[in-house]
């Protein structure tokens, strides 16, 4: 099994911990110290060696950070693991905080109004740094970049990555990876730039056709990397994880060098050389500045580039799509059957689904630890299922799972939410809700040039109107065979990349009622041109999506007469697709289960 269910920490062994920070920050002469989430590369999963923040608080969601003082430990947190967050830190030595509704630096400014407060610029970002800095401005508090206090600590630290790095082959790929770097080395010459400083690791994967297994759920390969102009490019990574193919695979204009080598090679770079200060650590910036070489700031070449899916990478999710979805009507197949008999549990369909994923033989890794929350667990939007935590699925209560897989032609990502037996008048109309929400957005038209901030709310007006809402964005960004969760682009407020014909998004309207249940509906969508319609502005151009996941919706938990009719159409087509598609790579019991699942609503 790629999924293991043991506990990640215990909030007890928080406090220890934390005492033992504060006697190190104490004798450093400092009165603070920032915990991120982020590694060096800023990605967002992070190998367990630089698991810091969960490691000192408990804390094991994707986002956040602590800021540790001497008589308080802020751990702050965004909508989706506010009620994560109660059960897995120590309270009374932690203080769960409400970001970004409350900034940092307003908390600073109110909690040590006078005070040197450490940071690893390894883990923070430029534009991270200079923000908190402008809330601190013309307060007594100042920022000193630091070595990292937390590893001083950690004695029982893991060894840190070195998973073998592989081809992503030009059958997935769609172009060459010459081709890439000679494409992205031409934009820099016309921005006036001599090199780009890369970072993340889905963007250095993406850029040389490589994939890897350093980090759990995402093939990415972890190391930094320079573009040169010319469309060379400097690869700094340990030299275990490159057999003799993959270097050939590299070819002469890429270099390889040992990670500890990076660092130095940013003193030599000539500039300018462009730097993502939304993505890049602090101390790349910091040490060009320190050799006098000229920064200027741009956004890593390779996200729009990357987001933007070729032919051959949507064929491939296309292909990807039709496997998962066979799989998941499998599952769904089998818990119908198994979950009245009773004596299920959340672990038993977490183990049962990625059986299924694996009986395609494709499968190279679950997308993401799946989430299958049943009852209240449903209502904690990253829930991870544990030996612990885990919950019978029990009569009358809706479950949802929220899951994918990493295969070599695709990356997926679905959600569907369950009724085991009869399910709530409340839970039905709120379910619904959700539905319309996420039927909006697939059917949704919109003028080139709009952003998903300018959108999210289209997924959100059917709550609205019953006062109600989900703290989470309506869709993220999806990798082709890289990370789930992918930039620049999205469907939420933060997100301002214009969409653009060739990205993949998800759409997943919830809503979660704390201590009772959980509501989530997702797809996967690829942004396309729209199809001209009759009496249309024709200057005017037009965006659509269209939906790559094919998999039924519970019907039992729809109160049809909250649908229009253009809804139930929608709805009904969607699900003579699924069945179409799907159906004939079924077998016969989840076949007959699949028709009766589309039947027209």
């Amino acid at each position: 099994m790629y999924q293991t269910f043991a506990l990640a920490s215990s909030p007890e062994q928080g406090p220890p911990r934390l005492a033992a920070l504060r006697a190190e920050l104490a004798r450093a002469g400092l009165d603070g110290f920032i915990v991120p989430r982020a590694d060096a590369h800023q990605g967002e999963y992070v190998a367990p060696s630089d698991a810091r923040l969960r490691w000192l608080t408990g804390f094991s969601g994707s986002a956040g950070f602590c800021i540790v003082l001497p008589h308080v430990a802020g751990v702050f947190v965004d909508g989706r693991y506010r009620t994560q967050v109660k059960a897995e830190v120590a309270a009374g030595h932690f203080t769960p905080v409400d970001w970004p509704e409350t900034k940092p630096g307003a908390w600073l400014r109110d909690q040590a109004p006078a005070a040197r407060i450490g940071f690893d610029p390894w883990l923070h970002t430029a534009r991270e740094i200079a923000e908190l800095e402008a809330d601190l401005a013309g307060s007594h508090i100042a920022l000193v970049p630091e070595r990292n206090f937390v590893d001083a600590i950690w004695a029982d630290r893991p060894t840190p990555p070195c998973g073998p790095v592989s081809i992503h082959q030009l059958d997935y790929a769609g172009e060459d990876a010459a081709a890439k770097r000679a494409r992205l080395g031409a934009d820099l010459v016309r921005a006036g730039q001599s090199v780009a400083v890369l970072t993340l690791p889905d963007s250095i994967s993406w850029l040389l056709n490589i994939r890897g297994s350093d980090v759990e759920r995402n093939p990415v390969v972890q190391a930094f990397a320079i573009l040169h102009a010319t469309g060379k490019a400097d690869l700094f990574i340990d030299p275990a994880k490159l057999s003799p193919a993959v270097r050939a695979h590299l070819g002469p204009d890429v270099t390889c060098q040992p990670v500890e080598r990076f660092a130095h090679a940013l003193g030599a770079l000539a500039g300018p050389v462009r730097v993502d200060r939304a993505t890049a650590p602090l101390k790349v910036s910091a040490n060009l500045a320190a050799s006098g070489i000229a920064i200027q700031w741009g956004a890593d070449p390779c996200l729009l580039p990357k987001a933007l899916k070729n032919p051959v990478e949507i064929a491939g999710a296309v292909a990807a799509h039709l496997r998962d979805g066979a799989a998941m009507a499998e599952f769904l197949c089998w818990l119908d059957r198994e979950a009245p008999k009773g004596g299920l549990t959340e672990i038993d369909a977490v183990q049962a689904l990625e059986g299924f994923r694996r009986a395609t033989n494709t499968l190279k890794e679950i997308s993401f630890e799946t989430i299958c929350g049943t009852g209240a667990n449903g209502a904690i939007i990253h829930y991870r299922v544990s030996e612990a935590t885990n919950a019978p699925l029990r009569d009358g209560q809706i479950v949802v799972v929220d899951s994918g897989g990493q295969y070599p032609d695709g990356t997926t990502d679905v959600t569907r939410t369950i009724a085991i037996g009869v399910p709530g008048t409340e839970e039905r109309a709120a379910f619904t809700r959700v539905l319309q929400g996420m039927i909006a957005m697939s059917r949704l038209r919109w003028p080139r040039g709009l952003a998903g901030q300018h959108i999210d709310a289209v997924a959100r007006v059917p709550l609205w109107l019953a006062g109600q809402d989900y703290d989470h964005g309506t869709g993220h960004g999806v990798g082709s065979y890289l990370s789930v969760h992918e930039g620049p682009a999205g469907l939420a407020r933060r997100y301002d990349v214009a969409l653009l014909p060739g990205m993949i998004l998800s759409n997943e309207p919830g809503y979660y009622r704390e201590g009772a249940f959980g509501i989530r509906t997702e797809n996967l969508l690829v942004v396309e041109e729209a199809t001209p319609l009759e009496g249309a502005d024709p200057q005017r151009a037009m965006l659509a999506f269209r939906t790559l996941t094919l998999v039924p919706i519970d019907r039992r938990l729809i109160a049809a007469p909250l649908l229009t009719r253009a809804e139930v159409d929608w709805l009904n087509a969607y699900h003579a697709d699924v069945l179409r598609q799907i159906g004939p790579r079924l077998s016969g019991a989840a076949l007959e289960w699949l028709t009766a699942a589309c039947a027209p609503l």
